[in-house]
């Protein structure tokens, strides 16, 4: 290959990966796929750092049911960044926080057990537990106080059913599976200090 066009592929591939990055892609403003809604993605500063609340709605696809039925456990994540915006280079994460829930049927007591943080709470119908992880308020994800002026950050939030977390023969067939692609991102401003 000539160097001008290992060139050409290096820029192409830099300038593709600088709009993924700042956001100007897909990730701006994308809706849900497979029935998963943003309902509610809120930022704000407090003394202590910035402070997340969101809530999303979706049902479970029939499949994902079934599999819970069978005892086979599903996670979900949330994720959320604060990102510096730079016009130079590919924008600068500040900070990252993550919260993961597993959940899961009891066949013997019949019940729902959602796993969070090392705690587990059992819950009698399955509605009542994805109530619980569908939305969060005043999560810190970040410790950082920014000026009120600052204008250069921005949060990007994501929500979605984890299937890197289920067994690997469970995992072959899910390329082409819209139901398993629980997801949804989006990119939020931090408002201004007053």
């Amino acid at each position: 290959m000539r160097r001008r066009d290992l060139l050409q592929r290096s820029a192409s591939a830099l300038l593709a990966t600088t709009l993924v990055s700042t956001g100007r892609s897909a990730l701006a403003d994308t809706a849900g796929h497979a029935g998963i809604d943003l309902v509610r993605l809120g930022v704000q500063r407090a003394d202590e750092g910035l402070l997340l609340s969101y809530e999303v709605r979706f049902d479970l696809p029939e499949d994902i049911e079934s599999a819970l039925s069978k005892g086979i456990a599903v996670v979900f994540e949330a994720q959320a960044s604060l990102m510096r915006d730079r016009w130079y280079w590919m924008d600068q994460a500040r900070a990252t926080a993550s919260r993961r829930w597993r959940l899961a049927f009891q066949p013997l007591t019949r019940k729902w057990r959602l796993s969070f943080d090392g705690l587990s709470r059992s819950y009698n119908r399955l509605p009542d537990a994805l109530d619980a992880l569908r939305r969060t308020n005043s999560w810190r994800i970040s410790d950082l106080v920014l000026p009120k002026d600052d204008a250069d950050h921005y949060v990007t939030f994501s929500f979605k059913l984890d299937t890197d977390e289920l067994p690997r023969p469970l995992q072959i067939g899910l390329g082409g599976q819209p139901d398993w692609n629980l997801a949804v991102q989006r990119r939020v401003a931090i408002p201004a200090g007053h």
